[in-house]
């Protein structure tokens, strides 16, 4: 049974990569920020799940993130414009979301406030993450650009799980996974940056200023690790071990992508500061 679902989870990891390349550079901007639209959707309604809220409740905030995307589409070349300020906000609103990683205690239990908190919490990520990546895509560049945030995020989850299996002896979080470490996170970052070299170096000549790319790895690794945290804390909360089941093997699309919800707009941010 486990070499069965170690193989599922390949072959569904496997499929998520292929799927994941096709997106990101063969599909126009307009096209890919509806499919990313989309995904997020899907992530909106796992979202409902460990936010623990009721039916109607879950009904009213996949419709409202529809509508917050619609109106995205719609007024697209203004956002655009103001993207850094947005980008800036939405970083400065996940603060506190941050913040709460501190605060989580074993023995909470949901109620109204957590209720309310994961429901704003819920648009304010997902809009985040769906603008900063369709703005990154639409720059000069834009399918590389993006797939530099997405190597960054996984060299750093996969630096992390190897150096914590080897090294780790700090806990990170304890009380919200137990498993991650400090040393994880060294490993993280350092496997991040030598793969956001490589890739925008040797690889595809991108070649942005190094300081630069340095300190934007190094804040896109450290948020990215803060929203896969956030994401864990709910579950926790609702004692759930998945966001949903839509990728076997995986979990839901908020398992698989949750990092991305607060990596996105750090990156943004950073790469329209400092880099572009």
């Amino acid at each position: 049974e486990e070499t069965g679902m170690l193989k599922t989870r390949v072959l569904t990891a496997l499929i998520i990569f292929i799927v994941t390349l096709a997106v990101v550079f063969l599909a126009p901007p307009l096209v890919f920020r509806g499919l990313i639209a989309i995904l997020l959707l899907a992530g909106c309604r796992e979202y409902g799940r460990i936010a623990d809220l009721r039916t109607g409740q879950r009904r009213a905030l996949v419709l409202l993130q529809a509508v917050v995307f619609v109106l995205f589409f719609v007024f697209w070349p203004r956002a655009s414009g103001l993207a850094l300020p947005l980008l800036a906000c939405a970083c400065l609103a996940w603060l506190p979301l941050f913040f709460r990683l501190s605060r989580y205690r074993a023995d909470a239990v949901p109620d109204d406030a957590f209720r309310r908190l994961g429901f704003a919490s819920a648009l304010l990520s997902l809009t985040a993450c769906w603008f900063a990546l369709g703005w990154l895509h639409d720059r000069e560049n834009g399918p590389l650009v993006v797939f530099s945030l997405l190597l960054i995020i996984w060299a750093s989850d996969t630096g992390a799980y190897f150096a914590g299996r080897q090294f780790g002896r700090r806990k990170l979080a304890p009380v919200i996974s137990p498993n991650k470490t400090w040393e994880g996170v060294w490993g993280g970052i350092a496997l991040a940056l030598l793969a956001a070299w490589l890739w925008t170096g040797p690889v595809t000549h991108l070649n942005p200023p190094l300081a630069a790319l340095a300190v934007t790895t190094v804040v896109t690794a450290f948020a990215s690790i803060g929203g896969d945290l956030y994401i864990s804390l709910h579950k926790r909360r609702v004692k759930l071990d998945d966001t949903g089941n839509l990728l076997p093997g995986h979990g839901g699309v908020l398992d698989r992508y949750d990092s991305l919800l607060s990596g996105a707009p750090f990156f943004a941010l950073a790469f329209g500061w400092l880099i572009l």
